[in-house]
């Protein structure tokens, strides 16, 4: 942090036009003329010996000492001495009122926190904030000090009440505070909450180093089901974060395992077109799996109206919901969600709330207000949820 120079060096040029006319004797008045100019060009330590040439001085006043301890508060900063700014100030500070009190009292903090006390900063920065400064320098300091006390418990409820803030006043919460509130939540085992500030990160800031390091950790997360690898990788793809040849495979080879084929060509496609497959050591192989996915994908097509009248038949709308998927990934969407839609519908799922999920995926592409309804009505805590919110979220 850097002690805030402007009231004290605005303090100096305003001396430097009219010491004389302030009554200042000649041998306290000449030296702190002579510091005023130190000041403007630089030189913190030159200022600093003429201010003490006036210090000398015996007999002063009290406007002759106040003179004084404002051009040694200046030119201690000029000269990087805080310990002797922090001494000027403190002296300063109960000569002042309103809001010059708390311009001051946030110099002192910035000084202290300069020296390492953060003790005495954070006092200073309370009394700043009581004196009516609302500076957003001071919001700055007042978070630094916070980090560097390890006060972390702190940090989370000023960091969250920010975010709520801007929430409830229609406003984006600043990239700043849903990082700072993340990082306190991590540190006190707050996990639940760390997600949730890490999702509205992602509402709010898109970046691709969010979505890596979200989704790197989603798989992680408590109970998370291994069938959501292929989702995580979609969603991976959807916001740029799939770059590596051996993923862009592991996809489509996924897609293809479920029943997806024609989901698997796209993939490979995608993966050709950027250049993460096709080239190096593994060519062929990549090229074998085009292969492998085009032919799964014609017979796909040839067999899927055969299966959508084998899934009506059953007494469950797992199957309906599984084939109109399959529609959606083969291009024929309405046909597809009208299928899942039906199996929804039919009842005596062994999972509804991926179904609700399917339908939602399949819907946003053509139909994003009720795509996003669906989605936002996917509960459970095995990933299904976790998903349909990102889905939300990239669709937005």
């Amino acid at each position: 942090m850097k002690l805030l120079p402007s009231l004290l060096l605005a303090a100096a040029a305003a001396f430097s036009v009219g010491a004389s006319a302030q009554g200042m004797r000649p041998e306290i008045g000449k030296p702190l003329q002579q510091a005023a100019e130190y000041i403007k060009t630089g030189k913190g330590r030159e200022a600093l010996a003429k201010v003490r040439e006036a210090e000398a001085v015996p007999n002063r006043t009290p406007a002759e000492q106040l003179t004084i301890d404002r051009m040694k508060a200046a030119a201690a900063q000029r000269a990087g001495d805080n310990a002797t700014a922090v001494q000027a100030l403190e002296a300063i500070h109960p000569k002042t009122s309103g809001a010059e009190a708390g311009q001051i009292a946030e110099q002192i903090a910035s000084a202290y926190a300069q020296l390492k006390n953060v003790p005495k900063a954070q006092e200073w920065a309370g009394k700043a904030q009581q004196a009516g400064n609302n500076s957003a320098t001071l919001k700055q300091l007042q978070s630094y000090l916070q980090g560097a006390s390890g006060d972390y418990t702190a940090i989370a409820k000023d960091a969250g009440a920010a975010v709520a803030a801007a929430e409830q006043a229609g406003r984006r919460p600043e990239e700043g505070e849903l990082l700072r509130l993340a990082d306190a939540q991590q540190r006190t085992g707050n996990t639940a909450g760390q997600v949730a500030t890490l999702e509205k990160l992602l509402a709010n800031y898109p970046k691709k180093d969010y979505w890596n390091a979200y989704l790197g950790r989603l798989p992680r997360k408590p109970n998370f089901g291994d069938r959501f690898g292929l989702d995580v990788l979609r969603l991976r793809l959807a916001n740029g974060v799939l770059s590596k040849g051996e993923d862009f495979m592991e996809m489509a080879q996924l897609s293809m395992q479920v029943g997806l084929p024609a989901e698997g060509l796209r993939i490979v496609e995608q993966g050709f077109k950027s250049g993460a497959l096709g080239t190096g050591a593994e060519a062929d192989r990549h090229k074998r799996l085009r292969d492998l996915a085009a032919k799964k994908t014609e017979e796909s097509k040839a067999a899927i109206a055969g299966q959508a009248s084998e899934a009506a038949a059953q007494k469950t709308g797992d199957d309906l919901v599984k084939v109109g998927y399959a529609y959606v990934t083969l291009g024929e969407a309405d046909k597809g969600i009208a299928l899942i839609e039906q199996g929804i519908a039919k009842g005596g799922l062994k999972r509804p709330e991926d179904a609700k999920l399917r339908l939602g995926m399949a819907l946003l592409p053509r139909n994003k207000a009720k795509a996003v309804q669906t989605l936002r009505s996917v509960g459970g805590n095995d990933g299904a949820a976790d998903i349909a919110r990102l889905w939300v979220i990239t669709g937005g």
